[in-house]
């Protein structure tokens, strides 16, 4: 195996992590939301889609999300929001 296809597999697995951790952080936030949400409280609510809002964004400007499916997960929990 080549030196740069070695590097080339230390730096994937790097990015693989850190998307994952990004992931868990956006699915952490969303239960939350969701907990928010099934007790009625809008203001705990919109705090919270405040913060996953912006880690959305920044996932989708990153490449761990591509736009199309960022810009639904705020759609939809902006509608579920809304509906309170």
């Amino acid at each position: 195996m080549k030196k740069s296809a070695k590097k080339e597999l230390r730096k994937s697995k790097k990015r693989a992590q850190k998307n994952k951790n990004i992931k868990l952080t956006i699915k952490y936030l969303e239960r939350k939301l969701k907990r928010a949400i099934e007790q009625k409280n809008k203001t705990d609510a919109q705090d919270i889609f405040k913060k996953l809002q912006k880690k959305i964004d920044k996932a989708a400007k990153t490449g761990v999300f591509k736009k199309n499916k960022a810009s639904r997960k705020k759609s939809r929990w902006s509608r579920k929001i809304n509906q309170l």
